[in-house]
């Protein structure tokens, strides 16, 4: 007999019908579609984790701003072939004016994202991911309003059933419901180059995977550590991406020791579990922080201080960015803009001329 109570079915019902993921119903074919998009740290391994994903065998390329592909799996034999709409984001944190793009009312009900954070670079880690989930949700927020707005404008809007509100709304039992925040669409987030993780002193690792399970808490999203390294770690995230792609199970893998990969599904864990923010050389009450979410930030950057740049200025001319060099090209272009300048030069010497002799 099954263990779940009458709300979690009637949840599990509404999320399938909204999602668009119910089981087919009486010989219905329809094809099923959904968006997936793909942002985190620069050279995190977003690219090769897709890939990987997708079951397709080709070399990571670099990400050149915001890229489009898709992938299409069947429910079964003789059967239309569900779509999924994957965007993924390169740059870092540089680019993330483009998180707009993929983002729109016609697909917000079957909207999900995935945040990648390389987790061999802990000094930018809390930067990158405040700065994009932030730039997500904003965008999120302002695009469900828009729909709501125009729903509402419709004749017989009173009819209607109401569009999605910007909250996700989580099973009365979600743990710790009244404390957390949830993320506007289903979030993954991913730890990426666990291999290189490993090598970290313990009492770092440990700051760093409780900090990301009181985040992903937080927002009520799922997180998993992986390494392009380790085909039983590629295996696991396959399956949650597989689960935001098409709707498949997402398995009941759980893994909380911070001394392996984290594999921890969306409402499996609780702030009790977590504990408070492992410190020993301060007072926690001494940090003077309004939220739960700045003290733990604070907390991390005591240990891992803020190093990133800003990716925004420095990248402001992405042909200078080294990951897009092209030798022959590049001379080509030092070469003209050489000419330019003398160009430039040249003209105003005549400009000058011109003005003496007026």
């Amino acid at each position: 007999m099954s263990s779940d109570t009458l709300w979690e079915l009637a949840a599990a019902e509404v999320q399938s019908r909204e999602s668009g993921a119910g089981e087919e119903d009486g010989g219905e074919t329809s094809v099923c579609e959904r968006t997936v998009f793909l942002m985190g740290s620069k050279a995190g391994g977003k690219t090769s984790i897709l890939l990987r994903c997708l079951d397709r065998d080709e070399p990571p390329k670099p990400t050149l701003a915001l890229e489009y592909t898709f992938g299409r799996r069947a429910r079964g034999h003789n059967t239309s072939k569900d779509i999924a709409h994957i965007w993924e984001l390169g740059g870092g944190t540089s680019l993330s004016d483009l998180i707009q793009i993929p983002i729109t009312p016609a697909n917000m009900r079957s909207f999900s994202v995935i945040l990648l954070l390389d987790l061999s670079k802990p000094n930018s880690l809390w930067g990158t991911m405040e700065k994009l989930l932030q730039a997500a949700q904003t965008h999120l927020e302002k695009v469900f309003s828009q729909v709501q707005q125009a729903q509402k404008s419709k004749p017989g809007a009173k009819h209607q059933r109401p569009v999605q509100s910007a909250a996700r709304v989580l099973p009365r039992d979600y743990p710790d419901r009244e404390l957390v925040s949830p993320f506007p669409v289903p979030l993954l987030i991913v730890g990426s180059k666990y291999d290189l993780f490993q090598e970290l002193d313990s009492d770092k690792k440990k700051v760093i995977s409780k900090t990301l399970r009181f985040v992903a808490h937080y927002y009520a999203a799922s997180l998993i550590f992986t390494s392009n390294k380790s085909e039983s770690l590629m295996s696991k995230i396959k399956s949650f991406f597989s689960h935001l792609a098409f709707g498949l199970d997402r398995g009941k893998t759980m893994s909380c020791d911070t001394g392996k990969p984290l594999i921890i599904s969306a409402g499996s864990d609780s702030f009790n579990q977590i504990g408070s923010p492992p410190v020993s050389d301060v007072d926690i009450t001494s940090l003077h922080t309004k939220t739960p979410k700045d003290l733990w930030k604070k907390v991390f950057e005591r240990v891992f201080p803020n190093e990133s740049i800003d990716e925004q200025r420095e990248l402001k001319d992405p042909t200078k960015d080294p990951q897009y060099s092209e030798p022959q090209i590049d001379a080509m272009r030092a070469q003209k803009d050489q000419e330019l300048e003398q160009y430039k030069r040249n003209a105003a010497k005549s400009w000058k001329g011109i003005k003496l002799e007026t």
